[in-house]
C-alpha cells in the first residue's frame, strides 16, 4: 500500500525522468541479493557524499575531511555531483524494487526522488548568486572559525586542518566573485536590497589585527596540553592566515560586492524576475512542499488560514477583556512594555528558564526523547541583525556535541515576551531537537535518512509542535497563547507573501504593509522575515504546508481509532522512521491505523 499510494503521489516528478537504459546483470535477482545491492547503493552513495561535502561530514562527527572545504559553486565541483546523482540513480533502478521488504522500499522511493530532484535542480543557476544577508558562506566561515561550531579545536590536527581549510576557503572566494561577475552579464544577480545588509556582514570581519578577530578565539582557548612548541608554531600560523589572507579575502569581497555588484544588482525582489524563474520558484515549491501545490493554490491556502487564525485571536481579545478591534489589539501586544525586556541577558535567560518546564509537560504526550542534550543561545553579533528569531543546529548523535537552539537577542526591546514559549516548543522541545536527534541517533535507518531531511516534514514537525503548547499546559498565560496563534499566523502569511513575491510579483513594501496590516510583528520582525523570503524561496511555504498536513493526518487517526487512540504512540510512529515527503507519512500512519484496527503490529 505505502508502495502504491508513494507511486500514485509522486507520478509527475518520477515522470520527469524516465528509466535509463541500463543493463541488468542480475538475472532476477532474488529478494538478499536486491536488498544487499540496496544496501550498497545507498552506503556507496553517503560515503561519496562525505568526501564531496566536508562539512556534511564534520556536522555528524565524522573528522576524515576535517581539513577542506567544498567548493560547490565551482564547475569541477558541480559537474561532478550532477554524474554522481545520475550514475547513483541509475545504479537503483536497476534494482529489482519489488523484492524488497517495507522498510527498503520506503529507503528507495526515498533515495530516488532526492537523486531525482536534485538532477532536476541542477539546471538552475543558484551557483551565479551565492551570498545574500541570510545565507552566505563568508558568514558560516565566521562561525566555523570561532571555536563554537562544528569545526572542534581540541588537538593540534584540528588546528591544522583548520589551516588547510583556510586554503580552500580563499578558493571559495575568487569563486564566488567570478561567478557574479557572470551572473551580473546573464542577469541571473541578487536583489539590491538584500546586498545592502550584506556589506556591514562582509565589514564586521575586517579586523585591524589578528587578536581583534573572530578568528582568533581558538588561540587564546588552545587546550593546555600542546607543547610549547606547537602552541608557538599554530599562534604564528594563525596570525599569518587571519592577516595575511582572511580578513584580506573580505575586504577583497567587501570591495566587490560595494564598488561592482551593488551596480549590477536589480530592483525586483522576486524570482519571477530572473531568466526562467518562474519555471525555478515551481522547482522550489515542489521540493520545499513535497506537494504538486501551484503558487496560486499555496496563496490561497494561505489567505483563508489567515482570515481563520484571526477569528481565533479575536477569542484571546475577548477572554484578556481588550475592547476594540484586532488591529487595536495587535498595536497593544506590540507596543506595551509589559511585553518587552530591557537587555539581551534576560530575553536567553528567560528560554533558559522555561527549559526545564517544558521538559516535563513532553513527558505527556512523548514516550521516546532524544540522548543528545541541547543549550540555548544567543546569535553572534555578526549575523543577528538579519537572522530570523531562532533557529536551530543539529549536535552529534554520539552527544559529543549538543544541539543549539540560537535565539535572537537584537533590539531586544521589540522582541516580544508573549510568544517566546512557541518559538521554543519549535526550536528546541518537542520541535527540531527532538525529530532530528531522535532520527540521527536510529542507527536501524541508512545513513543518508539518518542525515537527510525534508523541509515540509522537519519544518511542519516544528510548527505541530507549537500547536501543542495548550495540550501540554505550557500556554498558561492567554496572552501565551494568543503568541502561538501569531507565529502559527505568521506561517500562514508566508505563505501569501512568499508566493506574492516570487509568483505575483508584489514589491518589497507591498509585502511589508501586508504583514503590518495582518499581525502585531514588530518592524523589526517584518523586516528581517519578508528579506529571509526574498533570500530563499519557497523555504517559508514548508511550515504551514506541513503542519497542515500532520494535523490532518493525527485528525484522522483519532477519527479512526476513537478510544484506542494513543497521542505518545503517534508521536513516536510519526517520528521514528525519520524525514519524508508528507504523502508518505500520510500513507504510513494510515497503515499503522489500519494494523490496530486489524489486531496486526
Amino acid at each position: 500500500m505505502l508502495r502504491l499510494l508513494l507511486i500514485v503521489a509522486l507520478l509527475p516528478a518520477l515522470a520527469a525522468c524516465g528509466k535509463p537504459d541500463t543493463a541488468d546483470t542480475s538475472g532476477g535477482a532474488p529478494a538478499a541479493d536486491a536488498s544487499a545491492m540496496l544496501t550498497a547503493v545507498l552506503d556507496d552513495y553517503f560515503e561519496e557524499s562525505l568526501e564531496l561535502n566536508p562539512l556534511s561530514a564534520t556536522s555528524i562527527g565524522d573528522d576524515r575531511y576535517n581539513d577542506r572545504l567544498a567548493i560547490s559553486i565551482g564547475a569541477e565541483y558541480r559537474e561532478r555531483a550532477l554524474a554522481m546523482e545520475q550514475r547513483y540513480l541509475d545504479r537503483l533502478l536497476a534494482i529489482d524494487s519489488e523484492a524488497l521488504d517495507a522498510q527498503e522500499q520506503l529507503s528507495y522511493d526515498l533515495f530516488r526522488l532526492q537523486r531525482e530532484w536534485a538532477i532536476e535542480g541542477a539546471q538552475f543557476p543558484s551557483h551565479l548568486q551565492p551570498i545574500n544577508q541570510f545565507r552566505s558562506f563568508m558568514n558560516r566561515f565566521v562561525q566555523l572559525g570561532s571555536g563554537k561550531s562544528l569545526h572542534p579545536f581540541e588537538t593540534v590536527k584540528d588546528y591544522e586542518d583548520w589551516l588547510s581549510r583556510v586554503d580552500d576557503f580563499m578558493v571559495y572566494v575568487d569563486t564566488a566573485i567570478d561567478n557574479m561577475q557572470v551572473g551580473a552579464a546573464e542577469g541571473v544577480v541578487q536583489p539590491r536590497v538584500l546586498m545592502a545588509k550584506v556589506l556591514p556582514q562582509l565589514e564586521s570581519q575586517i579586523a585591524d589585527s589578528a587578536e581583534e578577530s573572530g578568528f582568533w578565539a581558538p588561540v587564546e582557548s588552545m587546550p593546555a596540553e600542546f607543547s610549547e612548541e606547537d602552541r608557538a608554531r599554530l599562534t604564528a600560523a594563525f596570525r599569518d592566515a587571519i592577516e595575511a589572507r582572511i580578513i584580506p579575502a573580505y575586504a577583497r569581497m567587501l570591495n566587490f560586492v560595494g564598488d561592482d555588484y551593488m551596480a549590477a544588482a536589480r530592483d525586483t525582489v522576486g524570482l519571477y524576475a530572473l531568466p526562467n524563474g518562474r519555471e525555478w520558484y515551481e522547482y522550489l515549491v515542489r521540493v520545499r512542499t513535497t506537494t504538486d501545490l501551484s503558487p496560486e493554490e499555496i496563496h490561497e491556502i494561505g489567505l483563508a488560514e489567515v482570515a481563520r487564525i484571526h477569528d481565533e485571536m479575536r477569542g484571546v481579545m475577548a477572554e484578556v477583556g481588550f475592547e476594540g478591534l484586532l488591529e487595536e489589539f495587535f498595536e497593544f501586544a506590540a507596543t506595551d512594555p509589559q511585553f518587552f525586556y530591557n537587555e539581551p541577558g534576560q530575553l536567553i535567560e528567560g528560554f533558559r528558564g522555561m527549559a526545564e518546564e517544558i521538559a516535563a509537560a513532553n513527558q505527556a504526550l512523548f514516550a521516546v526523547f532524544p540522548k543528545t542534550d541541547y543549550e540555548i543561545r544567543a546569535y553572534e553579533p555578526y549575523r543577528e541583525k538579519t537572522m530570523s528569531r531562532g533557529s536551530y543546529q543539529a549536535g552529534t548523535p554520539d552527544g559529543s556535541r549538543k544541539g543549539i537552539f540560537y535565539a535572537n537577542t537584537y533590539n531586544v526591546g521589540s522582541r516580544t515576551r508573549w510568544n517566546m514559549k512557541s518559538l521554543f516548543l519549535h526550536e528546541a522541545i518537542p520541535g527540531h531537537h527532538y525529530q532530528i536527534m531522535l532520527q540521527r541517533e536510529n542507527e536501524s535507518l541508512p545513513r543518508f535518512r539518518r542525515f537527510g531531511g525534508f523541509t515540509a516534514y522537519s519544518e511542519g514537525w516544528g510548527l505541530y509542535s507549537e500547536s501543542l503548547g495548550k495540550e501540554l499546559g505550557v500556554y498558561e498565560d492567554p496572552m501565551e497563547y494568543f503568541g502561538a496563534l501569531s507565529d502559527e499566523l505568521w506561517r500562514a502569511i508566508r505563505l501569501v507573501t512568499d508566493t506574492g513575491i516570487h509568483a505575483l510579483g508584489w514589491t518589497r513594501q507591498e509585502v511589508l504593509d501586508y504583514m503590518a496590516a495582518n499581525s502585531a510583528a514588530s518592524e523589526t520582525r517584518r523586516v528581517q522575515e519578508a528579506e529571509r523570503f526574498m533570500a530563499i524561496p519557497g523555504q517559508a511555504l514548508a511550515y504551514k504546508i506541513g503542519q497542515l498536513r500532520i494535523r490532518e493526518i493525527r485528525n484522522r487517526a483519532e477519527a479512526r481509532l476513537g478510544d484506542r487512540f494513543d497521542v505518545k504512540a503517534f508521536h513516536t510512529e510519526v517520528l521514528k522512521d525519520g524525514s519524508m515527503p508528507l504523502s508518505i507519512l500520510e500513507a504510513k500512519i494510515d497503515d499503522w491505523v489500519d494494523a490496530q484496527l486489524t489486531g496486526g503490529t
